[in-house]
């Protein structure tokens, strides 16, 4: 029995000892991962881009004078009066050189814009008969025309008319009046 015994108790001695040594101490957890970071704060989904600015528009260019020139009417051209009257003394018909110095650069006028045709009106005053004022308002014209003509001008740009003392430029009897009256004036009549 003692062997039983001892069988025994070697299996119990067995059976302890392998208890403690199979037993093993509990392995400490690892240290817990962290936890995972914090996701990002929620974003809008990436805005498309903004439009390229618009292009600064070019300013128009600025019309050229034969541009301007071609759009006016005849009106509009001689209410501007490019064309400068000239102006005579009593019964006169005889130029100025105020006059000359104004019909050159109603020549510079014309040459350039070489399309224009001009009607050249003589007037005069209220003094005299309406024969002698229109016979004078002729006179005046033609030798306006003629000087015209002179600088460069083709006469077949230029009319005349009498208008004698029917169309007064001012109506007062008096010498300043009158002498508004004593005129070659221009009404451009093609462009």
């Amino acid at each position: 029995m003692i062997r039983r015994f001892d069988v025994c108790a070697t299996f119990v001695l067995i059976a302890a000892l392998s208890g403690v040594a199979c037993h093993k101490t509990k392995p400490t957890p690892p240290n817990p991962a962290p936890p995972p970071a914090a996701p990002p704060p929620a974003t809008k989904p990436d805005a498309p881009p903004p439009p390229p600015p618009a292009p600064t528009p070019t300013p128009a260019a600025a019309p050229s004078e034969e541009e301007v020139f071609k759009t006016k009417t005849l009106e509009q051209l001689n209410a501007e009066k490019p064309l400068a009257d000239v102006f005579f003394s009593l019964d006169s018909t005889e130029l100025t050189a105020e006059a000359r110095t104004a019909l050159q650069k109603d020549v510079d006028w014309m040459k350039k814009w070489t399309s224009t045709k001009a009607m050249i009106e003589g007037h005069a005053d209220s003094r005299g008969t309406n024969e002698y004022n229109l016979a004078l308002g002729e006179r005046r014209a033609d030798t306006v025309r003629n000087y015209i003509v002179s600088l460069g001008i083709p006469v077949d740009r230029l009319t005349i008319v009498s208008k004698g003392e029917e169309q007064p430029f001012c109506a007062e009897e008096t010498e300043a009046c009158w002498q508004q009256n004593r005129r070659g004036h221009f009404v451009i009549t093609a462009k």
